[in-house]
């Protein structure tokens, strides 16, 4: 067959992507085709930095090029990505392209150990990322990122005071523990810390963003309401441990969202804590919470098992030195960075299949 873009582009329409069911000529992911002589470069433009399935694309793009052309050709695929967003022309945080909920429930379950994490895993895959730390009377996000003395600037743009969020490890963090002293309590009503909340959102200078992630407060309050009515949340993640405690309240958490007025979808559960491995017997696991708690529950609702992080030394002590297990080579890492590969996979398929998240509007 004859090396024309043409039929390069005839080639790779055979191949799919294996979320969104569709070729990848007809989803636009193939751009910049380059003919010189026989060497022949592209971009394969993925729906993320976190791709999981990049190689697989990548090996089925040169399987079909091979079987066209033969073996003489040079190709030169560049894998590329451009996160996908159905936030077109949105009013608030019209440059963030997806905000997500971490939610679960229940307190003391890793929730924000997890929001944390895959924060700084989506940043190091190469996405853009935000966090607001949206638990106003117990924050703890300036403690794991170890910008606890830090204190955002804040700019004049207009009439309108802009706060400047922190950046630390490749993420852009807004919390109220850098507006309060560190030894006193936030004792506020409802209003007050939806108030916070929706400064936090609305008055920060987030700019362009890939993901905003909320790491919201336990239980279903004041707060989850807020967000949901202040911004059309992409999707939501639910967090939580496999004892049957944690459990009830993570359905609880799970089914908020589901509410036919709130309907922000579910990208999926994570099972904290799912498992104890001691450093000198990795092969051993010891359930110490039970086992395929978050399985079950993920099951129960049909909606995604993201995967499981297993509770490690290593993952406290990061917590209270501010420097972020994901960072550290080991068992840690390689869980969350999995976890933010399937999180990040889970939002390009909604994006894909699902109608754009409305700002819920509940009459009093």
């Amino acid at each position: 067959m004859q090396l024309t873009k043409d039929n390069i582009l005839k080639a790779l329409s055979r191949v799919q992507d294996p979320d969104l069911k569709k070729d990848l000529v007809t989803l636009g992911m193939i751009q910049k085709i380059e003919i010189n002589g026989n060497k022949v470069s592209f971009n394969v433009v993925l729906t993320t930095p976190a791709c999981p399935l990049k190689e697989v694309i990548k090996n089925n793009c040169l399987e079909v090029l091979e079987e066209d052309f033969g073996k003489e050709p040079v190709w030169d695929l560049f894998m590329t990505s451009q996160v996908t967003t159905i936030r077109d022309a949105a009013p608030i945080l019209p440059q963030v392209k997806n905000i997500i909920a971490i939610a679960s429930g229940k307190g003391g379950v890793g929730k924000s150990t997890t929001a944390v994490n895959l924060a700084v895993s989506l940043a190091k895959s190469g996405a853009k990322v935000g966090l607001i730390d949206a638990d106003i009377s117990g924050p703890s996000i300036p403690t794991m990122f170890n910008v606890e003395a830090e204190q955002p600037a804040v700019k004049k743009v207009g009439d309108k005071n802009i706060i400047v969020p922190i950046e630390q490890y490749g993420v852009k963090l807004m919390s109220i523990g850098f507006l309060t002293p560190a030894d006193s309590a936030v004792v506020w009503r409802g209003p007050m810390a939806s108030s916070a909340l929706k400064q936090f959102i609305c008055d920060v200078e987030w700019g362009e963003l890939d993901y905003l992630l909320i790491d919201l407060p336990p239980g279903t309050s004041d707060i989850h309401l807020t967000m949901v009515q202040t911004v059309p949340v992409t999707g939501a993640v639910i967090v939580t441990t496999p004892q049957k405690v944690a459990l009830a309240d993570a359905n609880k958490g799970l089914s908020m969202f589901r509410q036919p007025q709130i309907n922000v979808p579910i990208l999926g559960v994570i099972e904290n804590m799912a498992y104890f491995t001691p450093e000198e017997l990795p092969d051993n696991k010891y359930y110490l919470f039970g086992k395929e708690g978050g399985k079950r529950l993920a099951e129960k609702y049909d909606v995604p098992f993201l995967g499981e992080v297993p509770i490690v030394q290593s993952i406290r002590e990061s917590g209270d030195s501010g420097y972020p297990a994901v960072l550290k080579e080991g068992i840690t890492q390689e869980s969350y960075m999995n976890l933010a590969k399937e999180i990040a996979r889970q939002i390009a398929i909604r994006n894909a299949s699902q109608s754009k998240t409305e700002v819920v509007e509940i009459k009093s």
